[in-house]
């Protein structure tokens, strides 16, 4: 079974409240961590990912924190993963090491049908953007 990891869901819990802010609305990494009970290193971590990424913008100051960097609708969620994990969310680890990571890898009778959902799943993410979890 997929799952995102607590990293990607934190990043993306973050992203949608900024998202759900009045454009240009700062909001900090403790306001986030307090509101959502989520852990504050942790946190300052993807956030410092996602300013790397171009997804948000970090503001100095006082009165800092961060924004949007980008519309909500011109966030694809499979960028947002890829900045926060570097890589695709996978079905299957022969997607992911290949013949190396699986010793079944040759014989595997679920393989093809595995490869079929994982290039579904990456179609979904690749449309999917942050103001469709909004």
């Amino acid at each position: 079974m997929l799952q995102l990891s607590k990293k990607v869901e934190y990043g993306l819990i973050a992203l949608r409240h900024m998202a759900m802010k009045p454009n240009g609305n700062v909001v900090t990494t403790k306001e986030l961590a307090n509101e959502y009970d989520l852990p504050y290193e942790l946190l300052a971590k993807i956030m410092q990912k996602l300013v790397k990424g171009g997804v948000v913008r970090s503001l100095q100051g006082v009165k800092g924190g961060y924004t949007l960097a980008q519309k909500p609708s011109e966030l694809k969620v499979a960028s947002i993963i890829r900045i926060i994990e570097d890589s695709k969310p996978m079905v299957a680890e022969c997607y992911t090491d290949g013949p190396d990571g699986c010793y079944l890898f040759y014989n595997c009778t679920i393989r093809r049908p595995l490869g079929k959902l994982q290039r579904n799943l990456n179609v979904l993410f690749d449309r999917m953007t942050v103001q469709e979890i909004i």
